[in-house]
């Protein structure tokens, strides 16, 4: 079983001269209010809000490293903030300290096509940069759901709906410009699609949750727009069927961009929000990506795989407009969950498991869950083997506390059990310390700690998260 969620630990308040000095540097980019607190205090997680001390806007690397710089001589922490999508507790100001809000980092620096590269500001958002290099015909596919900051979804290690065929951001980023702990720069790599150049710094900051280092610049692989793209969705009679239909599509061969699951509660949540008419079944959303012939060719194995399973109602979109309707349902389900239970907030699970266990994890899931006295729709990227449940439960209601966390625990253990991972995707922040010890043991967390007393000794960077030192 997982600790109970940690509240926001007692802490000494900023220290007068560092605010007037960061005041000195950054003038009225620097703020105490108190509803810029709160907003930089609380993101999608169960957590209750855990507020810096104050706000800082950072416009360049430069202002970056002066302000780690000054909070490393006043030993004050200090928490890299991109939009305040993160779901494990990430951005929370556990000890207090500075947040640094990142988002006026938003500059794409440099596009080269030819080489398929990009190099952006942390703060640049994913549908920001695709907006951006539209006219080339390339595009970054790394999509979480969430208009996350490219920074942020480096820190997480982020993933998305496109993963089964173009990975994750662990794949896609070549180099990146980091602030250290002591407050000088450096760059990861260069831009070079490989190297055997030392450590894999590059590595070691992706999935790091601002705990080694501050992000500002990333430099990540970009793609041809795909000449054809189609889309479609079909409806199962049960999640067996529709995760039997996925586990066939990808030992098969077939080069899917995107293959999601909704269970029948789901779609019933998003019916009731989008307003939509979708049969209340469990359902799977494809994309496929390239040639009109190889897409046709594509959707067509699938429809027939998906016939094998007893799929009904399959559905094809080639249009923009129709991709984008079958689409909407998916990346606004996660709201359209939380709309069933209002008041409610969402301990969502994010378990991975290898592709053959995947049926045997979300069966045993869902039999699991229906015995809760708590509404768990499911949802995911089930074409990598990352499945989501959404725990719907009141904050403020102890005995739904302890029952989701008794779930997500279970859903955890079982996926360890079936040697997967307790986070696929949205990355280990406050939440999932103690899971990060089962599934390394305490000598992979050991060495994990000696790291992070390595780059940062004195602990000033998004303390708490990830390992406890």
């Amino acid at each position: 079983m997982n600790a109970p969620l940690p509240a926001s630990l007692p802490h000494p308040a900023l220290p007068p001269e560092l605010l007037a000095q960061l005041h000195a540097r950054l003038g009225k980019r620097v703020s105490v209010v108190q509803a810029v607190r709160e907003h930089h205090g609380r993101d999608e997680s169960p957590f209750a809000p855990m507020l810096p001390d104050a706000v800082v806007f950072a416009e360049t690397t430069e202002e970056v490293a002066a302000v780690v710089s000054l909070c490393a001589a006043h030993r004050v922490p200090l928490i890299p903030y991109g939009v305040g999508s993160s779901l494990e507790g990430h951005l929370l100001a556990a000890r207090g300290g500075v947040s640094l809000d990142l988002g006026r980092m938003n500059q794409v620096i440099a596009v080269h096509p030819e080489d398929l590269t990009v190099t952006v500001q942390a703060g640049v958002t994913r549908k920001q940069l695709n907006e951006a290099i539209r006219h080339t015909g390339l595009f970054f596919p790394i999509d979480p759901g969430a208009d996350a900051t490219l920074g942020g979804m480096c820190a997480t290690r982020a993933s998305g709906t496109n993963a089964v065929r173009y990975g994750t951001m662990r794949e896609n980023v070549l180099a990146l410009t980091v602030v250290t702990a002591e407050g000088k720069v450096l760059r990861t790599a260069r831009r070079a699609r490989k190297s055997s150049a030392g450590y894999d710094l590059t590595r070691l900051f992706v999935g790091s949750e601002g705990t080694l280092g501050v992000i500002t610049e990333a430099t990540l692989r970009i793609y041809p727009q795909p000449e054809a793209i189609s889309a479609a969705v079909c409806s199962f009679p049960s999640v067996a069927a529709a995760v039997a239909t996925t586990i066939r599509t990808i030992q098969m061969g077939v080069p899917i961009a995107r293959c999601e699951l909704l269970d029948a509660l789901t779609v019933r949540a998003v019916n009731a929000r989008e307003h939509l008419a979708l049969p209340e079944l469990p359902m799977l959303l494809f994309e496929f990506h390239g040639s009109e012939g190889s897409v046709r060719e594509q959707a067509q194995t699938v429809q027939a795989i998906a016939a094998e399973h007893g799929a009904q109602g399959f559905e094809w979109a080639a249009t923009p407009e129709e991709r984008s309707r079958l689409w909407a349902a998916r990346h606004n389900a996660y709201f359209a969950c939380l709309a069933l239970k209002p008041g409610c907030r969402s301990f969502t699970t994010d378990v991975c498991v290898p592709i053959s266990r995947l049926a045997e994890c979300i069966d045993e899931t869902i039999a699991d869950t229906a015995k809760s006295f708590l509404p768990a729709p499911i949802l995911g990227h089930v074409g990598d083997g990352n499945f989501h449940c959404a725990i719907l439960a009141d904050p403020e209601d102890p005995r739904e506390v302890e029952e989701a966390e008794r779930l997500n625990g279970r859903i955890v253990a079982r996926a360890l059990r079936m040697d997967g991972t307790c986070t696929g995707e949205h990355g280990v922040g406050l939440h999932k310390m103690d899971f990060l010890l089962e599934e390394h043991g305490p000598e992979a967390i050991d060495l994990m700690a000696r790291i992070k007393r390595a780059f940062d000794p004195n602990d000033i960077l998004n303390p708490g998260k990830i390992v406890r030192r």
